[in-house]
C-alpha cells in the first residue's frame, strides 16, 4: 500500500513539474521556459500589445521564469505592469538581470526591461493600461502598482 502510494506521489510531483515547465504560465501559474518563433528585428512600434489580452513575460530567477501580465503599449512603447509587485520574484529578477522575452501569441521577443519610477513615466503606462483594459478613465494610479518600460535588444 505505501508503495503504491509512494508511486502515485512522485508521478503527481512529475506531472505537476512537468506541466510548470513545459506548459505554463497558466493564469497565475507560472512556467518555465517560453516557447515561440523568436524574432530578431528591433520592435520599433509596439501598439500590436494592446490586440491581445494578456502577454508572457520570461526572466532568469536561475532558472527560466515566466508568468502572465498586463501588457500595454502607448505610442508605439510597450509597458508590462504588475500590482503589489515589491518582492515578487519575476520583478525582482528583472531589477537585478534586465534581460528578457515577451511572448505576444507565438513571437518570442527578446527584450530589456526598464523599471519606470518617475511619475510622469508611470502615468503614461498607466493611462495605457486604462484605455486598454476598458477601466474608468479617471482611476487613480496607486502606490502599489509597478510597470516597466520594454525595448528590443
Amino acid at each position: 500500500m505505501l508503495k503504491w502510494l509512494a508511486i502515485i506521489l512522485c508521478a503527481g510531483a512529475v506531472a505537476a513539474a512537468g506541466t510548470f515547465w513545459f506548459v505554463c504560465p497558466c493564469e497565475v501559474v507560472p512556467g518555465g521556459p517560453l516557447a515561440g518563433q523568436q524574432v530578431s528585428q528591433p520592435v520599433a512600434d509596439w501598439d500590436f500589445v494592446n490586440d491581445v489580452r494578456l502577454c508572457q513575460m520570461q526572466v532568469d530567477v536561475g532558472i527560466p521564469w515566466s508568468l502572465n501580465l498586463n501588457c500595454m503599449a502607448s505610442e508605439g512603447n510597450a509597458y508590462v505592469s504588475c500590482s503589489n509587485c515589491a518582492g515578487k520574484t519575476w520583478s525582482q529578477a528583472a531589477l537585478q538581470d534586465p534581460r528578457g522575452f515577451l511572448r505576444v501569441e507565438e513571437q518570442l521577443y527578446p527584450v530589456n526591461l526598464r523599471r519606470l519610477t518617475d511619475a510622469a513615466e508611470l502615468d503614461v503606462a498607466w493611462a495605457a493600461r486604462v484605455k486598454k483594459l476598458n477601466l474608468e478613465p479617471d482611476l487613480p494610479r496607486p502606490d502599489h502598482w509597478w510597470s516597466f518600460h520594454l525595448t528590443s535588444r
